[in-house]
């Protein structure tokens, strides 16, 4: 624990630039899902109930926890991290016993005001745990023995997330716990090999989503095989001889591509400046689906209504974020600070680069939220203690 001599001037020795940009991001957060819900909630509702006064409700308290995490030095935080990671893996097996079910998907808890979706703070457990187990001697990690427990303790959490499903956040741990082992020196014939094997089943899966026979397929949710195929721009009416069930596939097929197609259409819209806050027709008729605008298509709305200039200042945000989130991790003096700024790093760059790029078509759409734009509060609360966590590491840089 920090002296309190200490941690009274904690606000002077974080990273200031990291965390100007985080409220900058906060304040782009409110502003827009106050904007994208505007034009679809009633008069009535009581101001706690407004999903922008959530978040700004789950911002003040992810900002809390993670105020908290930078109190403890990090390396008497990763002493916890076995637990962390255990208990998590316990809630992701019980969510799939008795969590709420969402469109065919059983990921949250729902405790009423708040829906608890495990598989965001798994991530952060996952980057703990991997980053303890890896800061071990650099002859261990040449052990063939030691990459398999290191791969294991990714493989489980991604397993369970997997069968919720959730293939989005699942996908995200593996970029994840590659970066780190490639930071903490796991040796690149290992990796090597892993990436190949990786890119392998990547393969035979995307085949057998777009060819194989239904007899033959892999277990996937429908919804999830139609994302894909929207993706990958399947005909829906291939090897469909019969009128009627052509015209079926044809109106299946712009349901399923719709979110997609008017997501793009939000974007190219916006032209340089944007059509003004609170003024993006898209979202204000309904053509951006009101359940989706204020969370996986936040940013089709900034991009509207802010224009060329709005998504450019997304995109310096995040990167102020994570260039210095590097630079933290280039400072510190051990490999466990290394590895944790190494894998929050990933963390974040992974979701900003898959739902960006699912906002603009250069990635499936999997749910993946914006960290601190999309409205959640799962998201919302995982994201700051992450960014507590990179503060940590930069606090506590030189103390080992």
């Amino acid at each position: 624990m920090i002296p309190l001599d200490k941690s009274a001037d904690l606000r002077f020795r974080i990273d200031k630039m990291q965390f100007a940009a985080l409220l900058g991001l906060m304040v782009l957060g409110a502003s827009f899902i106050y904007s994208a819900t505007l034009a679809h909630q009633s008069n009535e509702v009581p101001l706690y109930n407004e999903p922008y006064f959530r978040q700004l409700v789950w911002y003040a308290a992810g900002i809390t926890l993670a105020f908290v995490v930078c109190l403890v030095d990090y390396h008497g935080l990763v002493r916890w991290s076995y637990v962390a990671y255990w208990t998590m893996i316990v809630l992701l097996v019980v969510v799939l016993l008795v969590g709420k079910t969402v469109y065919g998907a059983r990921r949250w808890f729902d405790l009423g005001f708040f829906k608890l979706q495990p598989s965001e703070f798994a991530k952060l457990a996952f980057i703990m745990a991997q980053a303890h187990f890896l800061s071990r001697p650099a002859d261990e990690l040449r052990l063939p023995a030691n990459f398999f427990k290191a791969l294991g303790l990714m493989a489980l959490p991604f397993l369970l997330i997997l069968k919720e499903p959730d293939l989005g956040s699942a996908i995200v741990l593996i970029p994840v716990g590659l970066v780190m082992m490639f930071a903490a020196g796991v040796p690149v014939k290992f990796l090597r090999r892993l990436i190949l094997g990786v890119g392998i089943v990547v393969g035979l899966f995307v085949v057998d989503v777009l060819y194989a026979p239904p007899k033959w397929q892999f277990k996937l949710e429908e919804y999830q095989r139609r994302r894909l195929w929207v993706y990958f721009g399947r005909d829906y009416t291939s090897g469909l001889a019969n009128a009627a069930e052509r015209d079926k596939a044809r109106n299946q097929q712009r349901n399923d591509s719709y979110n997609v197609r008017q997501a793009l259409i939000s974007v190219g819209s916006g032209g340089l400046a944007g059509k003004g806050w609170c003024k993006g027709t898209q979202n204000a008729l309904g053509f951006l689906p009101r359940a989706v605008a204020h969370n996986d298509f936040i940013f089709s709305v900034i991009a509207e209504e802010k224009g060329f200039m709005g998504s450019v200042m997304v995109l310096a945000l995040y990167s102020v974020v994570l260039f210095t989130g590097i630079r933290i991790a280039g400072q510190t003096r051990d490999r466990l600070g290394t590895l944790l700024a190494a894998g929050v790093v990933t963390l974040w760059f992974s979701h900003i680069f898959i739902n960006i790029g699912m906002n603009i078509r250069i990635m499936p759409v999997t749910g993946v939220p914006l960290p601190l734009l999309s409205y959640g509060g799962s998201s919302v609360l995982s994201a700051l203690i992450a960014a507590g966590l990179l503060q940590n590491v930069y606090i506590h840089r030189r103390s080992f």
